[in-house]
């Protein structure tokens, strides 16, 4: 095997796109510890802080996506594309990689495009059930097309397809912390059921709605909740909680949870968008959970995600609508029924895909030694 293994990852923009970049990444890592990773990015996007906190050297795009309200910025959108994969070009003629993997997001586009064109052989990895754009346009030039979901030869050539599943943080599937500990964490009881509500780290304005709008259901329940908030919510939501003058001691308020596998183990049931990552950790942890798929993705494609899981009975789902008015008083009610909670543990546990940034690094390490 070549010693000198050089690996471009591009994409990011969320979460569900950096998660899975930095655990092939590492996973690449472990396989082959002397390997030189640089990650490609857009430019005030997350991942330009998330990488380097992960440990690796990103350099970043001034790329960015169409203004569909006003047309006439996408003149300044189109010069960002053009100097992107000219700056792409001079990464990767300095990097001189043998192989790239995009995993989705703004500069996967210009990253892999280059690449491909220079004759280096390129891998993308799609999370989601439905097919992000860039990844669309990216597949005929790719070499491997790594996917969660059955049925994806609807958008990608299928003999380019590999079924791996997304690569989860591996620091999740390493909390050893006991459910009875994780809740004492929170301050809270391991004697009652828990329900943790998580929006993603910016939150989701829905489910924060349906606690809100319910908290003397919560006060009057004997169930625990931990609700991630998320930054962008938390001052509002404490000022308003101050202003009623809620001492509700059942429920934890905080805006960010750093630690997410102490978090799901305190829960006996989660609430949670339907990210494609997220769907992927809940899948390997076995974890009941009620989807309220977000409305303000391309595509609707958090709902397909969440129909993947419903239609074989291994997740709940609320509508974004709906949530309001039913989410609480169906998750109390779900948390309460033992049996319900054991059918979709058992269920989703049957949709897991492990060793999933394995699999994808060993098929990059493959196409790297031309594909032996």
């Amino acid at each position: 095997m070549n010693n000198d293994l050089r690996v471009i990852i591009s994409g990011g923009g969320t979460g569900g796109h950096i998660f899975p970049a930095v655990s092939i990444a590492n996973a690449i890592k472990a396989l082959h510890p002397d390997a030189q990773i640089l990650f490609v990015g857009a430019l005030g996007r997350m991942e330009m802080q998330r990488v380097p906190a992960a440990g690796y050297e990103i350099k970043g795009l001034p790329i960015c996506g169409f203004d569909r309200k006003n047309l006439l910025k996408n003149i300044k959108v189109l010069f960002k594309i053009w100097k992107s994969q000219q700056m792409a070009k001079k990464i990767i003629k300095d990097f001189k990689p043998q192989v790239a993997v995009g995993v989705g997001g703004y500069a996967s586009g210009p990253t892999l495009n280059k690449a491909a064109a220079m004759g280096i052989p390129c891998l993308i990895q799609e999370q989601n059930s439905y097919a992000g754009v860039t990844n669309k346009l990216l597949a005929k030039k790719a070499e491997k097309i790594c996917v969660a979901y059955d049925g994806m030869e609807r958008f990608f050539p299928a003999d380019k397809i590999i079924k791996t599943g997304n690569p989860v943080r591996q620091s999740l599937l390493g909390t050893t912390i006991s459910r009875e500990d994780a809740i004492r964490t929170f301050g809270l009881d391991p004697k009652k059921k828990t329900i943790l509500l998580v929006g993603g780290s910016l939150g989701a304005r829905t489910i924060n709605e349906s606690v809100m709008q319910h908290l003397d259901l919560v006060h009057s329940s004997d169930v625990q909740f931990i609700w991630q908030t998320g930054k962008y919510y938390y001052g509002d939501i404490k000022a308003q909680l101050s202003s009623l003058g809620s001492q509700i001691t059942n429920l934890v308020v905080t805006d960010f949870i750093g630690d997410m596998g102490i978090a799901y183990k305190a829960a006996d049931l989660v609430i949670s968008r339907a990210g494609a990552s997220s769907i992927s950790e809940f899948c390997l942890i076995g974890k009941p959970v009620i989807l309220v798929p977000s409305p303000n993705v391309a595509e609707d494609h958090q709902t397909k995600n969440a129909m993947a899981l419903v239609n074989v009975d291994a997740a709940l789902y609320v509508k974004d609508s709906e949530a309001p008015d039913q989410l609480l008083p169906l998750a109390i009610k779900t948390v309460n029924d033992e049996a319900k909670l054991e059918s979709l543990k058992q269920n989703i546990l049957k949709l897991a895909l492990p060793d999933s940034a394995e699999i994808i690094a060993k098929e990059v390490i493959k196409l790297a030694n031309n594909g032996d």
